[in-house]
């Protein structure tokens, strides 16, 4: 089932524990403050958390214990299903070891759905309800609260936190039970990454016969070859050789892995995937870390010994 996140959004009437406000997160989380929402932050770097409430408001609890012991629905949005394990169940101070029976945690990570699903087992032991809401759309869409939200879980618990991801996103979209979001996610990501790398490499087709790369973006997006990086990314982040969406290459790295992960575990060939992970694994390594993701276009150009350029 998929709907438009404001058709079924109701007044606020929960408390929202966030972890993470990282370049996601924090739109992400001031959005649930401007949709009248209490909420509570929290971040591995103790500055940030302080600062989101500082500039916007809501509270930075001293524990995560005391984060998720003040909330109805915590919200996760780590770097991966290791933080979030991290932070739900592990060490001294854990949100577990604060939730109320009848809490909903909703982990908006792009993790391992294998992870997610015991994670869920584990707090379902405990009262509480799992659900993965992993998001497309980038720092952009989260920034607007225009995010495409992917969901897995049980249907009643979507229902009581559906007003939760309406402030953060339009559509909201069930896609089975809890690890169904993340497995979707890490598909989408797999699309768009083998999209990006085909557009690069046809840019760089174009710019070595001559034609203008800006020239041919716009007529890719007029044409029958548009996609999502060359309607969004090309013009944007690469010809304009700023690199900055604000997504990681590592990350991307990361869900494609997850992508690969799960044609292993239903035996499905995946020859083409394989190879655009290869390339994508490829490129951070030859960058290093703390690249962005759009920079994976500097491999391409590396083997073709050429920098796009464009003239308009």
């Amino acid at each position: 089932m998929s709907t438009r996140g404001s058709d079924s959004a109701s007044a606020p009437t929960q408390s929202v524990g966030f972890v993470g406000v990282g370049n996601m997160g924090w739109p992400m989380a001031a959005n649930l403050l401007k949709g009248g929402f209490a909420v509570a932050v929290a971040d591995a770097r103790r500055e940030v958390a302080n600062n989101f409430v500082q500039q916007l408001g809501g509270t930075a609890p001293d524990t995560l214990a005391q984060l998720a012991a003040q909330s109805d629905v915590v919200v996760t949005m780590l770097p991966t299903s290791a933080h979030v394990g991290a932070v739900l169940a592990e060490g001294e101070d854990n949100v577990l070891a604060g939730l109320k029976p009848g809490s909903i945690v909703v982990d908006m990570t792009s993790g391992q759905p294998a992870v997610t699903q015991a994670l869920a087992v584990k707090l379902a032991e405990a009262g509480c309800v799992l659900i993965d809401a992993p998001v497309s759309g980038g720092v952009p869409r989260a920034k607007t609260g225009q995010l495409a939200i992917m969901v897995g879980g049980p249907e009643e618990a979507i229902e009581r936190a559906r007003p939760v991801l309406a402030a953060m996103g339009t559509t909201i979209t069930r896609c089975g039970d809890v690890g169904a979001g993340q497995a979707m996610k890490a598909l989408n990501n797999l699309v768009s990454a083998g999209g990006f790398l085909i557009g690069i490499e046809a840019l760089l087709i174009g710019q070595k016969f001559g034609l203008d790369p800006g020239l041919m973006t716009d007529v890719i997006n007029a044409s029958t070859g548009m996609n999502n990086s060359t309607q969004k990314k090309f013009r944007q982040f690469v010809l304009s050789r700023g690199f900055d969406s604000g997504f990681s290459l590592e990350l991307m790295v990361k869900d494609l892995s997850i992508a690969l992960e799960l044609g292993r575990e239903g035996s499905v060939p995946t020859p083409f995937a394989a190879q655009c992970r290869e390339l994508w694994a490829a490129a951070s390594h030859l960058l290093g870390p703390g690249q962005d993701h759009t920079a994976v276009a500097k491999l391409p150009e590396a083997l073709a010994g050429v920098e796009l350029k464009t003239r308009s």
